[in-house]
């Protein structure tokens, strides 16, 4: 009988990314973790999970949590409403949403502002389209397959659940095109999800049994069970390997597919592999691990297990199944001497040690955990070093240029260039913190190991990684909100999310602005309207302005002819006075209309800020021009 495992079955990045992202916060914060709702769906998993102190809670249920307490949105993500929920809680929130349904949420939330309806392809009671829904103002229309459709509007959004069958997306698509008249499509079915049924399509056709691994109530697992069954009729769907049937018909079923969806772990898949292979390899392979105590020829810097048969509270003894036994000191233990070893101790325990004498003055072999922890906390460094994995060290000292840190007793230096993205001028801020860092440099020698950190690498690829996703995030058009960074001359810097957009002078306001300090400040809190991106030159073009009407927009019927108007003088030339009746909006005033008298020179007149009276005297809004006369408004 020969089994087969579909390509791409299993885990899906999404999926993996929330299992490691819960299993890093029970690590962070050492205390209960809660998901909002199962993790994933899978109900081996979120039963592990519960072993390692992370714990599902519905939404209605959080009025129990405490603030400071942490909580996991799951893959799925929730709405818009249910985050502003948890964030009133005061509750540490931990974002584990699937990227694809974040990208989702974005569209929906963005076309929805712009006025479209949004249309779902999906399951209406699938958390994914529940939260995706709560983007748009719970207002979405949401099908499987256009069958339920009655009338669909004019203007329309349709995008997709991440599991969706892309049959039932092609049956929607086609019936909206045939109905609306603008529509904004995205397909957003998970490209994972459309290479693992591709995969398990192919398979199945081709197999006597097909066997689908994963949650009863998973979605995309439901789905691949339902492409499998349509090809091959002998298809069963089990949550583990305790599912499978325990007699399979070897004679009639001469091939086995095997495929899982992307909440199913590997160690579930390869279990279920095991028992229907009848494989007994792994068994034979941990006879291995019994050895001839008697046979064991030991030597300094050999590493080696050993079981406590006496302790007492200055040093072990242990049986190190050779003909001597070995002690094992305090010294080699901990650096603590006050320690008393019967109270961490008891005989029976088990210790992996390092052998470092092979014979003191009483005759016993000299152990030592330090120096194998010194070991191993050096191949962590190297290993950190060679695979680019980060390390948390603790800050021990401050010196020229930088910082000394250690990590399990080793010296790591961290120059002070290396610790911010910026200057740092006091370094004593660093004294007794913990800092995750990247090894840049791993010299050894027999003399003398040089280790180098850099913080700065880290900080450097999560700001790439914030303003990567908030290129994604943003579109031309769209109304953001930013920070004023920094003011020059021609305009301001603000950061949105990370991203530096530009205002520029003239997109400030409607009014003339001789520079930016006059309306705006470092730190200040700005919505702004995207007037251009440009994505691959990472190039952002912001407007306050156009956030505001046109003051021209409505000028005859603010500034009918004839009237009198207050403004006030902002600007002189040799042919006359400009005045300002409001921001954006200027009148002339000739030098003929001036006064009565012969006027020279305009600014032996008026002063510029000067508020006058002028009669409008002609309005051009496609020009944008105003005529006022002073001298006409002083006859009335």
């Amino acid at each position: 009988m020969n089994i087969k495992l579909a390509d791409k079955a299993g885990f899906c990045y999404g999926v993996k990314r929330a299992v490691d992202v819960a299993l890093k916060c029970k690590e962070k914060y050492n205390k209960k973790i809660y998901t909002l709702g199962p993790l994933i769906h899978n109900n081996d998993v979120v039963n592990n999970l519960k072993k390692n102190n992370i714990y599902p809670i519905e939404l209605d249920k959080i009025d129990t949590l405490n603030s400071g307490d942490v909580i996991i949105i799951r893959s799925h993500g929730i709405s818009e409403e249910d985050l502003i929920k948890l964030k009133n809680k005061n509750l540490i929130i931990v974002d584990a949403t699937c990227p694809f349904v974040s990208n989702i949420q974005q569209k929906v939330k963005k076309y929805h502002e712009l006025g479209y309806t949004i249309l779902i392809v999906g399951d209406k009671n699938h958390p994914e389209v529940i939260g995706i829904n709560g983007w748009c103002n719970n207002s979405a229309i949401i099908s499987k397959d256009g069958n339920d459709f009655d009338k669909l509007p004019n203007r329309i959004c349709v995008v997709s659940q991440t599991t969706e069958k892309q049959e039932n997306w092609e049956k929607v698509l086609n019936i909206v095109i045939k109905k609306c008249k603008e529509i904004a499509a995205f397909n957003t079915i998970c490209s994972a999800t459309e290479v693992r049924q591709k995969a398990a399509n192919d398979l199945s056709s081709k197999v006597d049994m097909m066997v689908v691994i994963g949650g009863k109530n998973s979605s995309n697992t439901t789905k691949l069970y339902e492409i499998c069954k349509k090809n091959c009729p002998n298809t069963i769907h089990v949550e583990n390997a305790g599912e499978i049937p325990h007699y399979i018909n070897k004679e009639k079923i001469k091939n086995i597919g095997v495929t899982a969806g992307a909440s199913t772990p590997d160690w579930i898949i390869k279990e279920a592999l095991l028992i229907m292979s009848d494989d007994k390899t792994v068994e034979s392979n941990e006879q291995l691990e019994f050895m001839n105590q008697n046979d064991l020829h030991i030597a300094v810097g050999d590493v080696i297990k050993g079981k406590v048969i006496s302790v007492n509270p200055k040093e072990l003894f242990l049986n190190i199944g050779y003909k001597g036994d070995g002690i094992l000191p305090i010294n080699e233990i901990s650096k603590d001497e006050n320690v008393n070893l019967k109270d961490i101790y008891k005989i029976g325990d088990e210790l992996t040690v390092k052998i470092i004498s092979l014979r003191n003055e009483d005759g016993y072999i000299v152990l030592s955990k330090i120096e194998l922890e010194r070991v191993e906390a050096f191949k962590e460094i190297k290993d950190a070093f060679n695979n680019k994995t980060l390390l948390t060290v603790e800050v021990k000292q401050i010196v020229n240029g930088g910082v000394v840190a250690s990590y399990k007793g080793i010296r790591v230096f961290i120059p002070a260039s290396h610790l911010e993205l910026y200057h740092i001028d006091d370094l004593s801020v660093y004294m007794n913190k913990e800092m995750e860092v990247e090894i840049i440099e791993f010299n050894e020698s027999k003399r003398n190991t040089k280790i180098v950190g850099s913080r700065r690498a880290i900080l450097k690829k999560l700001k790439d990684e914030e303003e990567a996703k908030t290129w994604e995030s943003l579109d031309k058009d769209m109304i953001v909100e930013g920070e004023v960074k920094r003011l020059t001359n021609f305009g301001a810097f603000v950061d949105i999310n990370g991203v530096d957009g530009l205002l520029h002078v003239s997109e400030i306001s409607w009014g003339r602005v001789n520079k930016p300090s006059d309306c705006l400040k470092i730190g200040d809190k700005i919505k702004v309207y995207i007037l251009d991106i440009d994505k691959e030159n990472k190039k952002l073009s912001l407007s306050i302005k156009k956030l505001i009407e046109d003051p021209w927009n409505n000028v005859e019927e603010k500034y009918p002819v004839g009237n009198i108007v207050l403004g006030k003088v902002v600007r002189f030339a040799s042919f006359g006075a400009f005045v300002e009746i409001e921001p954006g909006v200027d009148g002339l005033v000739h030098i003929s209309q001036i006064s009565h008298k012969r006027v020279d020179k305009v600014e032996n007149v008026l002063q510029i800020g000067q508020q006058v009276k002028a009669k409008i005297l002609e309005v051009n809004k496609e020009n944008k021009k105003i005529g006022l006369s002073i001298k006409e408004a002083d006859e009335i």
